[in-house]
């Protein structure tokens, strides 16, 4: 089959469109012929080497994290899915693999697609929509009338999760540019600022969770919009103890992990806060869930732009320049 390799761990490094051979499929597994896949900051940070200490590779290997399609096979022991179900999925990390042909799957990190999305709208879901359930209904548990500012609210977890905090019953503050204000007050947010004009930490205050997204200027800030007893949830950093704990990492690296959140963790202590770091998994359940949400009209995917899968190095290049609104897809096949 056809697949975008990385040869090796480099910023900025080319994807050799390469003929590998097809995923074996495991007892568990379900063999999905790729419709579409979808691009994500986290395959520009695999492919640079920013997680290859907690999260690493052997090279050669295929990114992408998102897929649609048709399922071509099962395993033995598979039992919910059968051959010809549409599916979406965000593959368990260790077995990604979407810019390619066919990709083997677990089953318990499968879903069936949203029966309104053609592929390339289910394809932009999973990643960012499971980063969203699990930050908001999961770790977060938001409740009506709370109030919760979501970073970044043009991009893709962004627009999402602002479609969620609103379905559970928040009030939803969020930052972006002004050209992109409309698109966030589209989807649901109560309070739009503009990042260029505005500071956000003069505009907010007394809220129940911040979503984080940004750098470590932005994470300091957000600590000062919480009230006692709020909640700041990172998704951009730094890994906590709790996350080392979580993956089982060795001493060396729940010691690194405790040393580079140690600052936010105490100032957040300080401000009567509590911080946890949240690096989304692949999860079956939570995907079946989000497609009851999309089906009754709660969520609407944003998708900016769509490539052929000639040009997916384009795509990615595209998702690095920080201009796309939402998500942006790479069909693979018809």
């Amino acid at each position: 089959m056809k697949a975008f390799v990385v040869d090796k761990y480099k910023k900025k490094g080319a994807l050799r469109l390469a003929n590998v051979p097809e995923p074996e499929v495991q007892d568990n597994d379900i063999l999905v012929r790729i419709h579409a896949a979808a691009v994500n900051l986290l395959d520009s940070k695999i492919r640079d080497g920013e997680f290859k200490l907690i999260l690493p590779y052997r090279p050669p290997f295929v990114l992408g994290h998102d897929v649609a399609g048709t399922i071509v096979r099962t395993g033995s022991k598979v039992r919910r899915f059968k051959a010809g179900d549409e599916v979406y999925a965000r593959p368990r990390d260790h077995r990604v693999g979407t810019f390619a042909e066919f990709i083997a799957v677990d089953e318990a990190d499968v879903a069936l697609k949203p029966k309104n999305l053609n592929m390339a709208e289910a394809a932009s879901i999973p990643l960012v929509g499971l980063t969203a359930w699990q930050a908001l209904v999961e770790v977060g548990k938001v409740k009506p009338g709370q109030k919760v500012f979501i970073q970044a609210g043009s991009g893709g977890v962004g627009t999402f999760a602002i479609q969620l905090a609103k379905h559970l019953g928040a009030t939803v503050a969020t930052t972006t540019s002004a050209k992109n204000a409309e698109l966030a007050r589209s989807l649901g947010a109560d309070v739009v600022i503009d990042y260029k004009t505005q500071d956000f930490e003069k505009v907010l205050s007394g809220y129940d969770l911040v979503l984080n997204s940004q750098d470590a200027k932005t994470l300091d800030k957000s600590l000062r919009v919480l009230k006692p007893g709020g909640q700041l949830i990172s998704i951009s950093g730094p890994p906590d103890p709790a996350f080392a704990r979580e993956h089982g990492m060795n001493l060396f690296l729940k010691l690194a992990m405790r040393l580079l959140s140690r600052v936010v963790r105490k100032k957040a202590k300080n401000f009567g806060i509590r911080y946890s770091f949240l690096f989304m998994r692949a999860h079956g359940r939570h995907l079946h869930e989000i497609a009851s949400l999309i089906e009754s009209g709660a969520i609407r995917p944003v998708v900016d732009k769509a490539f052929p899968f000639e040009k997916t190095a384009d795509a990615v290049a595209y998702v690095e320049s920080g201009r796309a609104k939402g998500k942006v897809v790479i069909t693979v096949t018809g």
